[in-house]
C-alpha cells in the first residue's frame, strides 16, 4: 500500500457511491502526485467519512457533507502544505 492512503467510506443503503466517486475524482485531480491511494469503502447506516492514513478528516454525522474547497484544504494541509490551491484558498476569505 502506498502512502498517504485516503479512504472515503460511504453508505450503500443511501446510495452515496456517486458522491464518494465524485469526491475521490476531485481529490485525485487536485493531488495527483501527493496521494498514494484513494479507496472507496462501502458502509451502512448513513456513513460518509473521509480518512487520511486512519485519521478522520470529515464525518457527515458530525458536520454534514463537506464542501469540496474545504476538504481540499484539509487534505492539502496534511499532504502538501506548501501548495497553493488557487480559488479554493481564496474561497474562505
Amino acid at each position: 500500500m502506498r502512502e498517504p492512503r485516503l479512504e472515503i467510506e460511504y453508505c450503500t443503503q443511501c446510495r452515496w457511491l456517486m458522491r464518494a466517486a465524485w469526491t475521490a475524482q476531485e481529490l485525485l485531480t487536485t493531488f495527483p502526485r501527493d496521494l498514494g491511494e484513494v479507496a472507496l469503502v462501502p458502509g451502512i447506516g448513513g456513513v460518509f467519512e473521509i480518512r487520511l492514513n486512519g485519521e478522520t478528516l470529515w464525518s457527515r454525522k458530525e458536520s454534514g457533507f463537506p464542501e469540496i474547497p474545504e476538504l481540499k484544504r484539509l487534505v492539502r494541509d496534511r499532504v502538501a502544505p506548501d501548495r497553493d490551491l488557487g480559488h479554493s484558498d481564496r474561497a474562505r476569505s
